[in-house]
């Protein structure tokens, strides 16, 4: 840890306050952090990392208290989805994209071009990962990476990308001054981990360099080479906004498994306030997702949806980065109505939800206070065999049904 100070007694004042407040927060059971990076030194020098990187990232190396926190507060109260979606496709976050893109939409284009990825998804995984390069993040990304190894919840994770750091360093990518971003590890104007990085990042302006933080073309570039590479289909849909008939039955419906259009034609599904779907898009295979519940709006998400997810495994960020693109283009708001009364369970109520169901004989699992596949999958089944929307929402509807059915 630096502490600057033009007196020795200011600095001695500053490391001791520094000291008392690390001793205050709650560390890690276990070994000191001094014990981890003394191990660590070895496991990094054995990876083949040069004796000068392991040095300067290791020496006078100490944990960032912060980053324990957030990485241990898990959010007692959970953001709607249409919460979310207002602000990752909010008015000015479109008018910042679509001015971010006029100046720069000879380049862009031609990234699009080269990696086969439309422009305006990239300018939106650029708008919601920092905010069009105005939020990279100034964390240190070493210093984030080694408290989470420590940390221990994620330490293999966290030391494999500490060794793709060093790697980093020594081909000369990057010097551990420029290693900067979110304070779980993510990199630069377009968030990618030291692993990713390696991976997938780009030189788009052949100085040599695969500048993430602060060359915007190579940060969109490598954007871009991620999701081409994980298999984005250009000039195909991500999402289109549905409807569904009131008489759908959502007993055998399953939000993993694929249909062809035409099929969730023949069932009544349609696009939301259209006459019908587009001949080309009959044939192709998507999935019926309700993120809201029945009560809330439907899509039908095609295999580029799931490629966002790659980039970020989150149906809200996915719908985030498809909508904010489409709005960009011009495109039109989603219609909705979401279900504003019926909101996200807290923690607190997820877990109750789920020793309810398990005591119901619905196995969701551990309570953990989750909504994962296992407590939706769950949930499912006891809304079938209570003769309710079998949608899997876990909102406070569905709270309600499972807390009265248990008394």
């Amino acid at each position: 840890m630096t502490v600057f100070s033009r007196t020795g007694v200011v600095f001695a004042a500053c490391v001791a306050a520094v000291s008392m407040a690390v001793s205050a927060w709650a560390q890690p059971e276990g070994e000191s952090f001094s014990d981890w990076r003394d191990g660590f030194r070895e496991r990094l020098t054995a990876s083949g990392a040069e004796a000068e990187t392991v040095s300067n990232m290791l020496d006078d190396l100490e944990p960032n208290p912060r980053v324990i926190e957030l990485d241990g507060s898990q959010p007692e109260f959970v953001r709607p989805i249409w919460s979310y979606l207002d602000i990752a496709a909010s008015d000015l976050r479109i008018s910042n994209g679509q001015a971010a893109y006029a100046p720069r939409r000879e380049t862009i284009d031609a990234i699009e071009a080269q990696y086969g990825v439309r422009a305006e998804i990239l300018i939106a995984v650029w708008g919601l990962e920092s905010s069009y390069g105005a939020i990279p993040g100034n964390n240190d990304t070493i210093r984030s990476l080694a408290t989470l190894a420590w940390e221990g919840r994620r330490r293999d994770w966290a030391e494999s990308q500490l060794i793709a750091a060093a790697q980093m360093i020594d081909r000369g990518y990057a010097t551990r001054e420029q290693l900067t971003g979110s304070w779980a590890g993510a990199m630069g104007q377009t968030q990618f981990i030291p692993t990713t990085y390696l991976e997938r990042a780009v030189d788009w302006d052949g100085d040599g360099l695969r500048n993430i933080w602060t060359n915007e073309y190579d940060a969109l570039a490598s954007a871009a080479n991620l999701l081409g590479r994980a298999g984005w289909e250009m000039d195909a849909p991500v999402v289109i906004e549905v409807t569904l008939p009131e008489d759908f039955d959502l007993a055998d419906w399953d939000p993993t498994q694929s249909r062809l259009v035409s099929a969730w034609a023949l069932l009544g599904v349609r696009p939301h306030g259209d006459d019908g779907w587009a001949a080309d898009d009959l044939m192709r295979a998507g999935r019926l997702e309700l993120p809201a519940g029945r009560a809330g709006p439907g899509f039908v998400t095609f295999p580029n949806f799931r490629v966002i997810k790659r980039y970020n495994n989150s149906t809200s960020y996915a719908l985030g980065v498809a909508h904010l693109a489409d709005r960009i283009a011009g495109g039109d708001p989603f219609v909705g109505p979401w279900p504003e009364g019926n909101v996200p369970l807290t923690r607190s109520q997820t877990r109750q939800l789920q020793e309810g169901m398990n005591a119901l004989g619905f196995n969701s699992g551990r309570p953990d206070g989750l909504a994962g596949p296992n407590t939706r999958r769950a949930l499912r089944a006891f809304q079938r065999a209570n003769g309710l929307d079998a949608d899997g929402y876990v909102g406070s509807a569905a709270y309600d049904a499972v807390m009265t059915a248990t008394e």
